[in-house]
Parts: C-alpha cells; sequence; structure tokens
C-alpha cells in the first residue's frame, strides 16, 4: 500500500550543532532510491508503506546506534489507488494558484 510518511528524525543531547547528524540521516534517505523531498523541518518519502518505514527505522537506528537519543516526529498519509502524491499534491496547489492569478479559479 502507498504512502507518503513526513518525518522529522532528530538527534538530541549531541550539541547545539546537528547538521552532521542530520546529514547523516539524510544519506540514508537518499540512498534508499525512495521519491523523497527534503525540507528544514521534515523530510517526505513515498512508496510501499513497508518500504518506507524501512528506511525511516533505518536512518533511526543509524543514530540510535552511535548512543545518540534520538526522537521521531512522522506524519502518514495513506491512500489506497494513488501514487505519485509527493509531487502531484503540490501540483494540484500551483495550478489552482496559476488559474487563480489569470482570472479563472475561484
Amino acid at each position: 500500500m502507498n504512502a507518503l510518511i513526513a518525518v522529522a528524525i532528530a538527534p538530541f543531547g549531541v550539541g547545539d550543532e546537528l547538521s552532521g547528524e542530520v546529514a547523516q540521516v539524510v544519506r540514508i534517505i537518499r540512498e534508499s532510491g525512495l521519491p523523497h523531498r527534503v525540507g528544514s523541518m521534515f523530510t517526505e518519502i513515498e512508496g510501499e508503506w513497508d518500504e518506507v518505514m524501512q528506511v525511516v527505522r533505518d536512518a533511526t537506528f543509524a543514530l540510535a546506534e552511535q548512543g545518540i537519543r534520538t526522537e521521531v516526529v512522522l506524519k502518514a498519509d495513506v491512500r489506497p489507488g494513488f501514487t505519485g502524491t509527493l509531487t502531484e499534491k503540490v501540483a494540484k496547489v500551483e495550478r489552482l494558484l496559476e488559474g487563480a492569478e489569470h482570472g479563472t479559479a475561484h
């Protein structure tokens, strides 16, 4: 079943600068090959539920196995029969906005 997951995997107790640990997490997500988009607070990952959750687990445990306390915040959109929602949700809104700018949307 396809899922779009927004996840924040945050290390704690390792100092003020966390970009090195965050980069480790993002590298694991990228290497998964799943469609994803990195944002400043969350990373979105799309794919089959089990595949996405395995990537979340792998990224979380990569930090935890280094002895780093790790918090995970996750939001899931499970929509049977749909794929490509990572980009299509935003594209629909952009099309509506463009139509509104040209006087065709309400």
